[in-house]
């Protein structure tokens, strides 16, 4: 198992899959070690990826100072993995509560950001948040599933803080509820430390006039990607993430939740691998600069 050391100490481990080029890879939960993402429905035909297992997740060690699961705080860890693999600038893709991850680091470490890519990403470091109304509005797009009406109830009462998570919503994250959605909703449980994930949106993570301000000037190409059914963010809520990037697209996966690797992985390989491949072209296209 590869391993490195974080500037606090802390050994963090991460998990290389694929060929090719790197493509370092923050995951999400919050706080759910990287084997949720599996090889991101086949992406690793066109990269290697370097899947970092957050403190606390997965094979990384447990930190002596549990304040470092805040988000910001673990911004180090992404710049000491970058150094760890001896990566001048690097291709950085973030999924979900990662994006905010992401979205730090490329503020605060913009020359090592050479592309950018946001999948179905929480930007919370934009002041930018996912509401009950959010959820419940995409939710009722599925109200021809067979499962809906045992699920939206479920939903609603846990958004109104009525009850706790419950099985019943989970289909509402996956674009096709199916064998292959149930079994990896049923692994997430054991993957995520629920402690860590309770302090990683914790006060102070964030300042987003900040954020936005050093994202303003960020140069590399940035992607983001919203999944058509997802609740969280909703594709209205992720374009707005894009407006934040002078240098971004956006895209709408048709039929995807909130795993859109897991809904149609050729689409989802084909959008991603062609964002990179182009943004690579272009940028070898470009004159040195001198």
């Amino acid at each position: 198992m590869p391993m490195f050391t974080a500037p606090d100490g802390t050994r963090l481990a991460h998990h290389v899959r694929g060929e090719s080029e790197p493509l370092v890879v923050l995951p999400g939960g919050p706080m759910q070690a990287s084997a949720y993402l599996g090889d991101l429905g086949g992406l690793t035909a066109h990269r290697r990826l370097i899947l970092l297992d957050l403190r606390g997740t997965g094979a990384s060690a447990v930190p002596a100072d549990e304040a470092t699961y805040r988000c910001d705080r673990m911004v180090e860890d992404v710049e000491a993995l970058r150094a760890h693999m001896g990566l001048e600038h690097m291709d950085l893709l973030a999924h979900s509560a990662g994006g905010s991850l992401a979205m730090l680091y490329a503020a605060r470490y913009p020359q090592r950001v050479r592309r950018l890519v946001l999948i179905t990403a929480n930007a919370s470091a934009l002041g930018l948040r996912t509401t009950a109304d959010d959820r419940l509005a995409a939710a009722g797009l599925r109200a021809d599933e067979p499962w809906f009406a045992e699920g939206f109830t479920a939903l609603r009462a846990w958004l109104a803080g009525e009850a706790d998570f419950d099985p019943a919503f989970a289909p509402f994250f996956y674009g096709r509820w199916d064998d292959v959605a149930a079994a990896h909703h049923a692994a997430s449980e054991e993957q995520t430390n629920e402690q860590a994930a309770d302090l990683y949106f914790s006060d102070g993570a964030f300042t987003p006039d900040g954020t936005r301000a050093a994202l303003s000037r960020l140069t590399a190409p940035v992607l983001v990607l919203a999944g058509e059914l997802d609740g969280g963010p909703r594709p209205d809520l992720a374009r707005r993430t894009a407006d934040a990037f002078p240098n971004a697209e956006f895209t709408v996966q048709p039929g995807a939740g909130h795993y859109p690797w897991l809904d149609d992985p050729e689409w989802f390989v084909r959008r991603v691998a062609a964002f990179l491949d182009a943004t690579a072209t272009a940028a070898g296209s470009r004159p040195s600069a001198k």
